[in-house]
Formats: structure tokens, sequence, C-alpha cells
């Protein structure tokens, strides 16, 4: 059975929390997919994968279809990256916007998934509660929530 964390973000922005989660789930030996819901986003967030720490290295691509794809983590966008998984990733994020759906395919041979969201955007909370609702019922979920320090708390 999958298992899905929601992280609700409330002190610290996705740039900042999304590289340290990849890191960890690299150093598992874990690959990970990483969708992006706002297409307009992926430049924004392949610059802060390679720039988020002096001391770490993120080997990280952008989805190329038909291309070389075999990254440890691997940016996609866009409607076509619902099923994206061509390196046989353990793990698949989902940011600005990107949702995990029970009825797609994005969830299926996936050891995680992690849905990230963020606490000041109505429309994103919204989202998260629909998909809690949808994917509590068939799936291992658990709900984390950023305290005033930025320590995650679990809340579910």
């Amino acid at each position: 059975m999958t298992e899905i964390l929601f992280y609700h973000l409330e002190q610290r922005p996705l740039e900042h929390v999304l590289p340290v989660l990849l890191q960890k789930s690299v150093e598992r030996g874990w690959k990970c997919v990483v969708q992006i819901g706002d297409s307009d986003k992926i430049a924004a967030l392949d610059k802060a994968l390679w720039t988020f720490s002096n001391e770490s290295f993120l080997p990280h691509g952008t989805y190329v279809e038909d291309g070389e794809n075999n990254h440890p983590i691997l940016l996609c966008s866009g409607q076509n990256s619902v099923e994206i998984n061509p390196h046989a990733a353990q793990v698949r994020f989902f940011v600005h916007g990107a949702v995990p759906d029970a009825r797609s395919g994005a969830i299926e041979g996936y050891q995680r998934l992690v849905f990230m969201f963020s606490g000041h955007d109505p429309e994103a909370v919204s989202a998260a509660r629909q998909a809690w609702k949808s994917l509590s019922k068939d799936h291992q979920t658990t709900y984390w929530q950023q305290d005033a320090n930025g320590r995650w708390l679990k809340k579910a």
C-alpha cells in the first residue's frame, strides 16, 4: 500500500522545505518524481534545487519525453506528467497545485507520495482537504503541519 504524507506549509516556503525532503529521499537510495502543477514554476524550482545548499548537491533533471530521464530526481509538469514514472521512482512529490488523485495512475507503484501545500493559499487548502477525504479511505495517510519554528508536527 502506498503511504501518503500531507505537508501543510506554514512558516517556510516550498523552495526551502522540498530540497531537504528530496535530499533525505536520495540518501535512502530512493528515486523521486516531483510533479509541478504550475508549469511556470518549474524553472524556479530547478534553480532552487541547484542552489539550496553550499554543502550538498541534488542531482536532478527535468522530464524529457523519449529522452534521458535517469536522474535520481526528476521534475515534471503539465497534463502529460500525470502518469510519468520513467525511472521507476519510489517517491512522488506533488507541489505548486499538483494534487494526487486516487483515480489516476500517478499514485500507483510508489512507496510514498508527498503532497505539499501552502497554508496561506485557500485554494490549496481546499484541494488538500478534498484529497485527504478521497485518499484516506484506501491508503495510509499522515498529516504534518509546521509549527511557529518551522518544525513538523504530526497532526493526524
